[in-house]
Order: C-alpha cells, then sequence, then structure tokens
C-alpha cells in the first residue's frame, strides 16, 4: 500500500508541473507585457516549488509513520475479511 500511495503522491506532482508548464505556454501571448509574464512565471514557479516540497514533506512522514497508518489499514481490513467469512 505504501509503495502505490508513494506512486500516486509522485503522479499528482508530475501532473501539477505539465499542467503549469502547458498553462504557461498556452497563455504566453495573452499576457500584456513582458513584466505581466515574469510576474506570471515567478507565481507558477511558486506554486510548483512549494507543493513539490509539501509533498515531499507529506511522503517522508509517510515513511516515519508507514507501519502505524498502514497497521490500522491492514487491521481493519483483516477484520472486514473476518466478519465477511462469518457473516
Amino acid at each position: 500500500m505504501h509503495g502505490q500511495d508513494t506512486a500516486i503522491a509522485w503522479f499528482f506532482v508530475i501532473g501539477l508541473w505539465l499542467a503549469i508548464i502547458f498553462v504557461a505556454i498556452a497563455t504566453w501571448n495573452l499576457a500584456p507585457s513582458s513584466g505581466a509574464r515574469i510576474v506570471l512565471l515567478i507565481g507558477g514557479a511558486t506554486i510548483l516549488v512549494l507543493n513539490t516540497a509539501a509533498i515531499m514533506a507529506m511522503l517522508r512522514h509517510y515513511k516515519e509513520d508507514r507501519d502505524f497508518m498502514y497497521g490500522l489499514d491492514i487491521k481493519f481490513l483483516d477484520l472486514a475479511r473476518a466478519e465477511k467469512k462469518r457473516g
């Protein structure tokens, strides 16, 4: 489960980067001046850096708390499976 969650988080990061780059390219000519383009690039870069850093921090905490978090999931999955066999 941890590997799958980590992979999904990285796919979100890659998707965010691709989306921001696409929007920057697609709207480049809509900016009224080069100053506006610079402001938009700085804003986009800030979003990318902060969101990437946040997801990296989240993944670090996942790794630290993996046994606790996924241990609860496994426990409840086992209980649900036992209930299904009884029921």
